[in-house]
């Protein structure tokens, strides 16, 4: 057993109490409830889900373990002479909930290496799709391929302890982990840059750094991929993609299932589509302004003609955040010391100087700050990854760290089937005083 697993199994004999005790003393009292708007508006803001991996705070945002952003990419060990932190470094806290030391992430980056061989027949499904295919789509089918190696598949049909489901979905989860790199490396060289060729991963660089080098990407792109992946790991439960890999795992189907559900929920445009709505809707700015970066008054007069013909700007806004996605505020710091001076940077520059005045104005936005969308698509586009539906595979290695940390507690803690009750709309007139 690895020193982390071992840390885990540690962890999770001392949090099984805590949620029995729960149950037995405090099972029936109310903690919240729900308006027959949340019913209507896809259940937003009802309290139904629980997971101590991430909690969205509406000021300071994404917490991971109680860690916000900022503080993950301090602590989190980094490789000599990088910027961000170490991607399987996160994955310990993620799982642990504690700051791993430099051995313990050497560990995992060594555990990682020796399981990301993939079989020959999933590179045989990749090259099965037609040259046109959706990357998201490719994707799914990839991962989904993969399910015959499933170790909690086997277990469970041996028999196993409900109390054991956890340690072979850990194995599950760590082994898709380890693999997705490399096959959404390898999905981007096949659709947009043959000359590349199938580039295996170095066999003693970190996972950002070997995904750069598969990508055909120099420095300092290690440090692109290692931030995309971290700030795009979770965001709690109830986003679609967390609680879609949520939902299907609570079937006990397992990892490969969920993750390619997950997969497929976050290639929706209200979801994972959103950055690459984003960068479309920029470059058609830096189009109509015939590239010349607008003056404050110019830029003013453009969105404000934007939202008097009733569309939106595209990136800002957020359903829980009431202040600037710290996600954004990490890549524009990025941006700011490696690309000030990107003609696409320059226009979001020029975006977040007058937007969030302009929406509180204009009073419609709860949020009226710009969300981690408003800059992702920019960051890649300048380093050379300029194939947009390509962006949500990226989004999708990320968020697989959340989801998969997330089912492995979920079945360490024996979560139930998932199974909300439905109501009909005669049923919430009648809850409502509606009379007809």
């Amino acid at each position: 057993m690895s020193v982390l697993k071992r840390k885990l199994y540690k962890k999770i004999l001392e949090h099984r109490p805590r949620i029995a005790k729960i149950l037995k003393e405090h099972g029936d009292e109310v903690i919240a409830e729900v308006t027959a708007s949340q019913v209507i508006g896809g259940m937003r803001g009802i309290k139904s889900l629980l997971t101590d991996i991430s909690y969205l705070d509406p000021d300071e945002g994404i917490r991971y373990r109680g860690y916000t952003l900022p503080e993950v990419l301090e602590k989190l060990p980094k490789p000599e002479g990088a910027e961000m932190p170490y991607v399987e470094g996160l994955y310990h806290l993620l799982l642990t909930g504690e700051i791993p030391t430099q051995e313990e992430v050497e560990e995992i980056i060594i555990d990682f290496n020796n399981r990301r061989m993939i079989p020959n027949y999933v590179w045989d499904v990749i090259d099965s799709f037609p040259s046109e295919s959706h990357p998201m789509a490719i994707l799914s089918a990839a991962v989904m391929s993969l399910q015959r190696e499933s170790h909690f598949n086997v277990k469970y049909h041996e028999g196993i302890s409900k109390m054991d489901y956890w340690s072979s979905t850990y194995e599950d989860a760590t082994n898709l982990l380890a693999k997705m790199p490399l096959i959404g490396a390898y999905i981007y060289n096949k659709l947009y840059h043959p000359e590349n060729g199938h580039r295996y991963p170095k066999p003693t660089c970190d996972l950002g750094g070997n995904f750069a080098y598969m990508m055909g990407k120099d420095k300092p792109y290690d440090d692109v991929a290692r931030m995309y992946f971290i700030i795009h790991a979770d965001h709690e439960s109830g986003n679609v993609s967390a609680h879609t890999g949520h939902l299907v795992a609570s079937s006990l189907s397992d990892i490969y299932y969920a993750t390619s559900a997950m997969i497929n929920g976050l290639a929706g445009p209200l979801h994972g589509l959103a950055n690459q709505e984003v960068l479309r809707w920029l470059q058609g700015l830096k189009e109509q302004m015939g590239g010349e970066v607008p003056t404050e008054e110019e830029m003013k007069k453009y969105v404000w003609d934007t939202l008097n013909s009733g569309q939106v700007i595209p990136g800002y806004g957020h359903a829980v955040l009431r202040k600037t996605d710290p996600r954004y505020t990490v890549q524009r710091e990025f941006c700011l010391k490696h690309l000030p001076d990107d003609p696409i940077f320059k226009y979001v520059d020029a975006l977040y100087n007058v937007v969030p005045d302009i929406l509180r104005e204009h009073g419609k936005a709860k949020n009226p700050w710009p969300n981690v969308d408003a800059q992702s698509g920019v960051v890649q586009w300048h380093y050379g990854v300029k194939e947009y539906d390509f962006y949500t595979v990226l989004f999708s290695i990320g968020r697989a760290f959340g989801v998969l940390s997330n089912i492995v507690w979920d079945r360490a803690l024996g979560f139930p089937l998932e199974r909300p009750k439905s109501i009909t709309t005669e049923m919430l007139e009648k809850m409502v005083g509606i009379k007809k």
